[in-house]
């Protein structure tokens, strides 16, 4: 399915691997101009020259997204190399501390607030002024990469709790911004497998309890990919999805739950 995105111009947080470099790649297969924002600048720039070796119109800037300003600059620097700025995708994201009762201070709970609500509340208003220049009456579109955290049981609550609000935010901006003509939606990821990740390094660490945790909980016996979310996001992001808006789509694979005691 051609998904019509040829000539747009597209910027992804977090985008130099897992399930934000895989984005970056698909959006790129289908033609869009990338700009991509992390914080690792040599990272940014290995992912900017695959990028560029394939033809792709790309422009990188090192910046943190819990750094407001820094974040916000970002956003108008890639507008301007790329000549405008039509899809939005809010990738960055993680958690600071541990259980409540164990390792969890007041700071983790702002740090993992910061990342996960406020940077995409930061990219979008950053965001905005560029998407209202495009014509009507789709301007433009945003997927913010939430998690099923969000919706089920998790054992860091403060991660699961800025999940469930980014999960939320995505259904309140897509009506506050729909006379806009800017659709926003969410996806929730389960556990995504790739080399480098997390899941990768508790798999090296304990093969036997891993292997035991998938049995138990994906019926298809493996965890997913980031192509696979990388796919729903290209399509929520295309006019072949133009009446979707407000939506949480989750990608698990029908996984149980999200994570265990001590993963």
């Amino acid at each position: 399915m051609d998904l019509g995105l040829s000539g747009q111009v597209a910027l992804i947080t977090g985008a130099t691997r897992g399930i934000g470099r895989a984005i970056a790649e698909r959006l790129a297969e289908e033609g869009c101009a990338v700009g991509l924002v992390a914080r690792d600048r040599e990272e940014l720039e290995r992912a900017a020259a695959v990028l560029a070796e394939r033809g792709v119109r790309v422009h990188a800037v090192a910046a943190d997204v819990t750094d407001a300003g820094a974040l916000a600059a970002a956003v108008d620097e890639i507008a301007e190399a790329l000549g405008g700025l039509r899809l939005l995708v809010a990738n960055a994201g993680g958690a600071a501390g541990g259980p409540l009762l164990e390792e969890t201070e007041a700071e983790d709970w702002q740090t993992t607030m910061a990342l996960n609500v406020t940077h995409p509340a930061t990219l979008l208003r950053a965001a905005l002024p560029h998407l209202r220049r495009n014509d009507p009456p789709a301007r433009g579109a945003v997927v913010l990469i939430a998690s099923i955290s969000g919706q089920r049981p998790q054992p860091r609550s403060q991660y699961a709790a800025a999940k469930a609000a980014e999960i939320h935010l995505a259904a309140t901006w897509a009506r506050e911004l729909g006379p806009d003509g800017v659709r926003v939606n969410a996806v929730s990821p389960g556990s995504i497998l790739f080399e480098g990740g997390s899941w990768a390094a508790r798999r090296d660490a304990d093969p036997e309890a891993f292997a035991e945790w998938v049995r138990r909980e994906f019926p298809h016996g493996r965890l997913g990919g980031p192509d696979e979310v990388a796919n729903v996001a290209a399509f929520l992001l295309s006019e072949r999805a133009s009446w979707v808006s407000g939506a949480n789509v989750v990608v698990d694979g029908a996984q149980n739950q999200p994570g265990i005691a001590g993963y």
